[in-house]
């Protein structure tokens, strides 16, 4: 076993748990009953139940920050099926969890896989009364396992690297001159974050400080590009490119989400100047099914 200075010091631990119920606190239990020196870094339970690309996105947005060692991360609809729980070795870690294209965009950001191992062993595992916990009964015990020394290779069998299920993330298209594009997360603060990033914006000839149409539903409104929330005029829609590098649809202090009705998911269409109607001013939005009367 290696020295205990050797063995990873952090796990990084995401779920869809929330804070309500005793599963995150059972899962730091199991985990520092095997391994009492980790340090956890709680990066998010509150992911909307059951949505994967969620967990996925946040995940992705995360790992580049996170310290060197293990991730845990457990958004699972199929517990209790033969979907299967993978542990999957990076440069600098182990991510740990069901593989439903929960860990693949976060295991490409960190370089791809070196291996992955599919965790069957029932020696590295909890015995429970029933399928539904795999966090707390597979997937924690084999963080746990990891972080006091045990090889990865004792988890299970190693698996193809290349049968890692995908994280499907929508990518923008152009079409006729605008981008058709998707809401990927919507913060606590309400501002929308695309799926567009500035190369996108400059290939419609769009730059900084220009507006742009903005169309969701059956709204359209004009938005421009500036660099940061408060440049924005009282009601004004903008676009800022946040701190991930993809665009937003903002309003200063007060939330896009709710004055927009936007939502994850939600169908964003972007328009350059000249390429679609006119709209009104400055922060009014026009019902597209009117102005096509």
């Amino acid at each position: 076993m290696p020295e205990s200075s050797e063995l990873p010091q952090f796990v990084s631990f995401l779920s869809d748990f929330g804070r309500g119920d005793e599963f995150v606190g059972v899962c730091h239990a199991v985990m520092l009953e095997l391994a009492p020196h980790l340090r956890i870094v709680d990066i998010s339970h509150e992911i909307a139940p059951f949505d994967v690309r969620a967990g996925a996105l946040a995940l992705v947005r995360s790992v580049q920050y996170l310290p060197p060692g293990i991730v845990l991360a457990v958004v699972d609809p199929g517990v209790g099926t033969d979907r299967r729980v993978v542990a999957v070795e990076v440069e600098h870690g182990v991510l740990v969890g069901p593989d439903n294209g929960l860990l693949a965009p976060a295991v490409a950001m960190l370089g791809g896989p070196r291996r992955i191992v599919s965790i069957t062993s029932e020696a590295h595992r909890l015995t429970s009364p029933g399928a539904t916990f795999a966090g707390r009964d597979v997937m924690a015990p084999a963080v746990g396992h990891l972080a006091s020394g045990v090889p990865l290779d004792e988890l299970g069998e190693e698996v193809d690297p290349a049968g890692l299920v995908p994280g499907l993330l929508p990518l923008p298209r152009e079409h006729e001159g605008r981008l058709l594009a998707e809401v990927l997360w919507v913060d606590r603060f309400g501002n929308c974050q695309i799926n567009v990033g500035p190369e996108e914006l400059s290939a419609l000839g769009v730059g900084p400080g220009d507006g742009v149409e903005v169309r969701f539903g059956d709204q359209a409104r004009r938005a421009r590009w500036v660099a940061a929330y408060a440049e924005a005029k009282p009601s004004e829609l903008v676009i800022v490119v946040d701190s991930y590098g993809l665009a937003s649809i903002a309003v200063d202090r007060r939330s896009a989400a709710v004055e927009c009705g936007l939502r994850s998911g939600s169908a964003v269409e972007v328009v350059p100047p000249g390429a679609g109607d006119s709209i009104g001013g400055e922060g009014q939005a026009v019902h597209l099914t009117e102005r096509r009367r």
